[in-house]
Formats: C-alpha cells, sequence, structure tokens
C-alpha cells in the first residue's frame, strides 16, 4: 500500500537490520520488498484492475515464499485492504495461513480486519488513537509517521 517511489521508515529500519546481520552474524538476514501502487487516496497510474492485478501477484509471491519456507517472519503491511477490496481472495488467504508448513509467523496489519481472518490468527491486536498531534493541524514528522 505504500508507494514503491517513497523511501519509509520500515524500510530503513530493516535494511539495518539486514547490514547488521550481515557485518555481525546477529540476527537474521532480511528481505524488503515492496508490492502494489502505493496508498489508497492518492493518485496513481493506472486503473483499479492494475492495481488489483499487482496485488494477486505480490501475494502469489508471498504464497509462493511461504510454501518454500523461505522465511521465518513476514510482515505483509496494510495487507488487510486489498483483501477488503476484493484484490486478493479471503478464502485463499486464510487456507494459505492456515496450512503453511514449519514455523512461520506471517504478520498483517491494516484495520478492519476480515472476521474469518481474525479467527485464523494467533494474536490479534487493535491500536485506537486516543490524541494525535495532526488533531491539532500539525503535519506527519519524521520518524514518526514517516
Amino acid at each position: 500500500m505504500k508507494s514503491a517511489k517513497w523511501r519509509i521508515g520500515e524500510q530503513t529500519v530493516l535494511e539495518r537490520l539486514g547490514a547488521l546481520h550481515e557485518e555481525t552474524g546477529e540476527g537474521g538476514p532480511v528481505e524488503w520488498h515492496k508490492m502494489g501502487a502505493g496508498w489508497s487516496w492518492t493518485k496513481k497510474q493506472g486503473d483499479e484492475e492494475d492495481h488489483a492485478r499487482t496485488a494477486a501477484e505480490g501475494w502469489q509471491e508471498i504464497k509462493r515464499r511461504l510454501t518454500a519456507e523461505t522465511h521465518d517472519l513476514y510482515v505483509l503491511d496494510e495487507f488487510t485492504y486489498p483483501i477488503a477490496w476484493g484484490w486478493v481472495d479471503l478464502d485463499d488467504v486464510v487456507t494459505t495461513l492456515r496450512e503453511r508448513p514449519g514455523r512461520q509467523y506471517v504478520v498483517i496489519t491494516g484495520r478492519r480486519a476480515a472476521p474469518e481472518l481474525l479467527e485464523v490468527a494467533d494474536l490479534v491486536t487493535e491500536m485506537a488513537k486516543i490524541k494525535h498531534p495532526m488533531d491539532a493541524g500539525q503535519k506527519g514528522q519524521r520518524g514518526i509517521e514517516w
């Protein structure tokens, strides 16, 4: 959901963790992949069919990696949205997560997760804003929002 053109904080920190592993052997290897066209509320190239196709292609890549047990941890950031929009099939996601081999952790973020997704999850949390500087008109801050 985040534009492949942007350099975001999550990417920076994960790349640093990957470099730390390469330099010292601490932790584990890290890969970072951006899939899709970017935020849902900004103007993007292509139409909804294009975005649905790229989301489905991204999901197929995740499925391939889960089947191959490529990683121990996957973070599918903002993944509830392409599911909710029908770009990625909910039943396929649920089945894939339920039947994934080995000991692989999959973290899915985003709001309004489907009940079926919550059912198959081992851990569910909900974050709710109580107060935020944006409420007083402050713009997003580097290191906090991005």
